[in-house]
């Protein structure tokens, strides 16, 4: 008897709609900014992560820097940065984040990092530093830092955030249910108090999240409410992508329409600012709401 080849029975990927296309990245600031990372070894999350605005924002003459390396202690489903032991950090990297922030002549920059869980610290000391280097050579550009979750080691998040940046971001990503999912090492009450107590430091605070990873209207709501509570000024909330096919499929592709109520709901739940939108991302934009 012949034998039939197996066939997986495969949910077929479904095609982005038409919201979700960017423009190639083209023009002079695009290449200028694309030259001083290369020239100063840098990383940026636009590249490490597959941000879809890069093209958009570098060709706006912006960028957010990533400090620390770009290999992270952490395994969450969703992200596209890669994972693993880091090696030793770059103790140059301060100096040279700043004066590639100083040639760009960025007027709002944003810096983000991996995870350093292996560091005592959790990489606390090198943020201070580069904040600071940053302000010295820049005195007149704001900073905003996402940073990232420093497992309730609090004397390490005051350091991280007090050398003078004007905004401290650090993502939720996702509603509560779906932690072990997509942020398998993190917490989600963890997450909270860390925004809580950076807001308790006297800092303008904001978190991010995103859909379309199969949560409920209602579970964006009480993230909403969860966030509110715990003192973050600023939300923002983007559709999730999948970055390669071994990360999370996309559950739904949200409308836009969908992302202008979650816009008007989070503005009416008493935050200073909420940017909601499919291309959204935590660092898009972020000058507008400082």
């Amino acid at each position: 008897m012949l034998e039939l080849p197996i066939v997986e029975n495969k949910k077929p990927r479904q095609p982005k709609p038409k919201w979700l296309r960017v423009k190639l990245p083209i023009g002079e600031k695009f290449k200028k900014v694309r030259n001083l990372v290369d020239k100063y070894n840098l990383h940026t999350i636009c590249q490490s992560g597959s941000c879809p605005n890069m093209g958009e924002c570098w060709g706006e003459g912006t960028a957010t820097f990533m400090i620390l390396g770009n290999t992270c202690t952490r395994s969450c489903s969703f992200c596209a940065v890669k994972t693993g032991r880091p090696p030793e950090y770059d103790e140059d990297e301060p100096r040279r984040v700043a004066e590639a922030i100083t040639l760009m002549q960025v007027k709002h920059a944003v810096l983000t990092s991996v995870n350093r869980d292996e560091l005592k610290d959790r990489g606390a000391e090198v943020w201070h530093q580069t904040v600071k280097a940053v302000k010295e050579m820049s005195p007149t550009t704001t900073i905003e830092t996402l940073i990232p979750d420093v497992k309730a080691n609090w004397e390490a998040l005051e350091r991280m955030i007090s050398a003078g940046q004007e905004v401290v971001s650090h993502n939720m990503e996702t509603v509560e249910r779906l932690y072990r999912k997509v942020r398998p090492q993190a917490k989600y009450q963890r997450s909270l108090d860390q925004i809580k107590r950076t807001k308790e430091y006297g800092k303008r605070t904001k978190s991010g999240i995103m859909v379309g990873l199969g949560e409920t209207q209602d579970e964006v709501f009480k993230s909403m409410d969860d966030l509110s509570e715990h003192g973050c000024d600023v939300l923002t909330i983007g559709q999730y992508l999948q970055p390669t096919k071994m990360h999370l499929e996309v559950a739904d592709f949200v409308h836009p329409d969908v992302f202008k109520m979650y816009e008007e709901v989070g503005l009416s739940k008493g935050f200073d600012f909420v940017e909601s939108g499919p291309l959204v991302r935590s660092s898009y934009h972020a000058e507008r709401h400082l």
